[in-house]
């Protein structure tokens, strides 16, 4: 069945691609020409697609490397560098054709052996969501310079939603095989294939991409160029897309309380379609290797203290959606009748601490802790749910000290579990195989490596739960395997989930194909272009 969808959805794209060439005046083409100007927050730690999981990063370096496949909005996909693939009977095996005549930026041409390279190497050991699937593949392997196979032991039908090109991007075998890949010189200056090149990273400034004139697809990019503008001040990002200086923001580079206005402009389109292929999820977690963070009892306290209406309504402005599940509503298999029922009662919470032994002391403080919020270079936003959270664990008896980072600092401490109690968020890409259970899987414990299991949570019941639904090729199975999940989690009250994030994109109503499916900002931007 997967094997005759697969097959559909190359069919149907070759089919509108012949379409649009064999009709002439179908549509008016877009002529080639222009510059965008993006405002990007934070400015990337560096551009190695593949081993980073800064979402600055994944902005910039999606128009330079690019994934084997995409997908549209109903998570059908698309062929990038792959023509065409195949699943084997058994669930175990998928089989991609590479297209021929693909050449990296620096002239030499793309291979599977390329793709198995960065598979192998970089992506098992580097990827905060890849690592996990590669890590469970048997065998990688090309038969030919234009075939690649990937085999798992058991069937694994989420690996065919893995190919975004921040999971599973291409990397040239020949500029970084031998190297320290971390520290290798071409994660500041990266050799893709995509439509775009690499010429310029003025730090504190901008990065400059510009028009890759031998991309593989004939007429394609239309922009002369991309600029990536790092702006620290969010006024001054606001400003520069006011006046026209910024045609396009993304993720946190504009702040909630500036939304409604900027909507307003007329020059300007505003869209929260983009993000669906991350589905993130905002949430509060807490170090399972310390005592009372290990105890179901605090943690049920810990989710009646948090107000996630005056979350949503008060610091998002309206945006996001308040959780019923620890699966994103977009991302699939969601189950909204989880029992994620956890109405906001101080009280409660008060209770629920004193039956625990935590009671107050003289000064009215049961216990004393660390908050790590997110990294103000996200958005002020994410400083002030920090507050927030501070305040209504303040409010139930639990004094805790905001230990604040810089965005290489956060995720080096969070990475290494420094940390009692933190904000964060993760991305869950459209299957919860690929981006739920990174979070919590026994087995996807790994000091120093940030956006994993960094809590250090374990639950047998949860693992083989896990572990049943990545390796069950029937749907419906699936849906009932993923549903028990859910309600476990929440039963157990893993973090206390208490927003699913909508990010606005602003477009510059100059620029068309902006948002074309949901990848949104990672996509490659091929088609945008100008209105003459």
């Amino acid at each position: 069945m997967l094997f005759r969808s697969l097959s559909r959805a190359v069919a149907t794209a070759v089919a509108v691609a012949a379409l649009v060439v064999a009709v002439p005046g179908w549509a008016q083409a877009p002529k080639k020409g222009g510059e965008m100007h993006v405002a990007v927050v934070p400015e990337p730690i560096h551009l190695g697609l593949g081993m980073t999981g800064q979402l600055a990063a994944y902005t910039v370096s999606s128009k330079v490397y690019q994934s084997l496949i995409k997908y549209d909005f109903e998570y059908k996909p698309i062929p990038v560098l792959a023509e065409s693939w195949s699943m084997s009977p058994d669930g175990k095996a998928y089989t991609f054709k590479l297209r021929k005549g693909v050449k990296w930026h620096d002239g030499k041409p793309f291979t599977a052996h390329d793709v198995v390279f960065t598979t192998t190497e970089i992506l098992k050991q580097y990827n905060p969501l890849s690592r996990r699937v590669v890590a469970m593949m048997s065998k990688v392997h090309a038969p030919d310079d234009h075939t690649v196979v990937f085999e798992f032991p058991n069937a694994y039908p989420a690996f065919m939603s893995l190919f975004d090109p921040a999971s599973m991007p291409v990397l040239p075998k020949h500029l970084y095989e031998g190297t320290e890949y971390t520290k290798n010189p071409y994660n500041e200056k990266p050799v893709g294939t995509g439509p775009f090149k690499f010429v310029e990273w003025k730090k504190g400034s901008y990065i400059k991409l510009v028009r890759n004139d031998d991309y593989w697809k004939p007429g394609l990019p239309y922009l002369d160029a991309i600029y990536f503008q790092f702006i620290p001040d969010p006024a001054g990002r606001s400003l520069a897309l006011e006046q026209g200086r910024v045609h396009f923001t993304a993720w946190g580079a504009i702040e909630n309380y500036d939304v409604p206005r900027l909507k307003a402009l007329p020059h300007l389109e505003m869209t929260t379609k983009g993000y669906e292929m991350i589905g993130t999820m905002m949430w509060v977690e807490f170090n399972y290797r310390k005592a009372p963070f290990n105890d179901v009892r605090f943690r049920r306290a810990i989710a009646h203290a948090i107000d996630r209406d005056f979350i949503r309504n008060n610091i998002y402005f309206g945006l996001g959606k308040i959780p019923s599940s620890p699966v994103s509503t977009v991302t699939k298999f969601h189950d909204k009748n989880t029992g994620m029922a956890w109405d906001f009662n101080p009280a409660k919470a008060k209770k629920m601490l004193d039956d625990m032994g935590l009671k107050p002391d003289a000064n009215g403080v049961r216990l004393k802790t660390t908050l790590t919020p997110l990294y103000a270079s996200l958005g002020e936003q994410y400083v002030r749910i920090g507050e927030y959270v501070k305040q209504a664990l303040k409010d139930v008896g639990i004094d805790a000290e905001i230990k604040s980072y810089d965005a290489g600092g956060w995720m080096k401490a969070m990475g290494n579990w420094e940390y009692d109690i933190a904000v964060n968020f993760m991305g869950q890409y459209a299957d919860p195989e690929l981006g739920v259970a990174r979070s919590y899987i026994s087995s996807n414990i790994k000091q120093g490596v940030p956006f994993n299991n960094m809590a250090g949570y374990s639950n047998p019941k949860i693992d083989a739960l896990f572990a049943k639904g990545a390796a069950e090729p029937d749907e419906k199975k699936r849906t009932e395997i993923y549903s028990e999940l859910q309600k476990a989690l929440v039963d157990d009250v893993a973090f206390v989930w208490f927003l699913e994030l909508e990010q606005p994109h602003f477009i510059n109503k100059k620029f068309k194909n902006v948002i074309t499916n949901p990848l949104g900002n990672k996509d490659d931007f091929e088609s945008v272009h100008m209105v003459q």
